[in-house]
């Protein structure tokens, strides 16, 4: 139906356009003189005329329609291959660019000779200035736009500030977070990119067993926190963002966006973030603060010895809150629950690592010195 329709404009347009040339052809003179001999043949050859391109441009439609489909999607395909953050750079550093051509050439339009053309040579220049460098300041132009949005939904709202705070796919799945939110410790809101969710969707759809079990837990926590509302949670499309990237790269962008820090437990997102100068929350940290503190000489009480160590004659504990506990001369006492002293304590990001003895190994050395034991994996 609209193909028919398109048919019988372009038909119309086509009479128009012969209407339009029999008067071009009388002005310039090559037809007046069948107006001014007889008015008859003047008429009969404006109505040939008009109804000959018409009929052509009728029959030509479904051509020019065919054409017109396959540029509309060949474009359309080339602009989905684009970033969309490259459109909007692009688009904004063309439209400032044309702006200022036409601010410049403006008074120059009356130079007598090439005085018409300056407008036309400062538009292309300054267009294509303005579309290389909004290409290039993509991220910055983006990031301007959005804080003219924010201000303004700011505005609105009498200025409210959320406090985002950033989640990543690790922390979600650990779901130490959603206890962490449960204790009120964290305030603002918890801001979720789309692209983490879909991540945590593909994990859960994954053919191996422990990766899809993780991504449902991770589903089922946010699930669990939506409904419990502690605190709010918010997942937001972020179109700015590079798409070709990791996702760790492209959280370190959303949050350099919003001014606002990053909560994760991975390792190697920390180290990076703080390389860009992003924030950082690590819930390991948090953790490590909360555990009891040890120092040497002090005795732990009840800890189950499960296996061996790296090092020959050790031992390995754990206590309730996952602290490894390295038993020098440990490993005779696996499968047993020991009194130990400890001797050393290593704390890192990663976690807290205590050193110890066998309480009456440690009473039995006479000099209170011990050789060094390595940590282990």
């Amino acid at each position: 139906m609209l193909r028919k329709i398109a048919r019988v404009v372009i038909g119309l347009i086509g009479l128009g356009i012969g209407y339009s040339l029999s008067i071009l052809l009388t002005r310039i003179g090559l037809i007046s003189d069948l107006a001014i001999s007889t008015g008859y043949a003047w008429y009969l050859f404006v109505s040939l005329l008009i109804l000959g391109t018409g009929l052509a441009c009728f029959m030509l439609a479904p051509w020019l329609i065919e054409q017109t489909s396959r540029l509309v999607a060949f474009l359309e395909n080339a602009l989905q291959r684009i970033p969309a953050q490259d459109l909007i750079g692009g688009s904004i550093g063309l439209i400032l660019g044309l702006v200022i051509a036409n601010l410049l050439g403006a008074p120059m339009r009356n130079i007598p000779w090439v005085g018409p053309y300056i407008p036309v040579i400062l538009s292309i220049l300054f267009g294509y200035l303005g579309l290389s460098i909004g290409i290039r300041k993509k991220e910055e132009l983006t990031g301007l736009l959005h804080n003219w949005k924010t201000g303004l939904k700011q505005g609105k709202t009498g200025g409210e500030h959320k406090g985002y705070k950033v989640l990543d796919t690790n922390v979600i799945i650990d779901g130490r977070i959603s206890d962490i939110c449960r204790t009120g410790f964290l305030d603002g809101s918890l801001l979720i990119p789309r692209f983490v969710l879909e991540e945590l969707q593909h994990i859960a759809d994954s053919s191996d067993v422990l990766r899809r079990n993780k991504g449902r837990r991770g589903l089922d926590i946010l699930n669990q926190m939506q409904k419990e509302q502690y605190i709010k949670i918010e997942i937001r499309d972020f179109d700015g963002v590079d798409t070709k990237k990791d996702v760790d790269y492209r959280l370190i962008q959303v949050c350099k966006l919003l001014d606002c820090p990053v909560v994760t437990n991975d390792y190697n997102l920390n180290k990076v973030a703080e390389l860009v100068g992003v924030k950082v929350l690590n819930i390991n940290d948090l953790a490590n603060a909360v555990k009891p503190l040890f120092i040497p000489g002090e005795e732990i009480a009840g800890v189950d010895v499960i296996r061996d160590g790296k090092e020959p004659g050790q031992g390995v504990a754990y206590l309730e809150d996952g602290t490894m506990i390295v038993i020098e001369g440990g490993k005779r006492h696996i499968g047993k629950r020991i009194n130990v002293v400890v001797t050393s304590v290593l704390q890192t990001s990663a976690g807290r690592m205590i050193f110890a003895k066998p309480k009456m190994s440690f009473k039995d050395s006479s000099s209170g010195r011990y050789r060094e034991v390595n940590a282990i994996g």
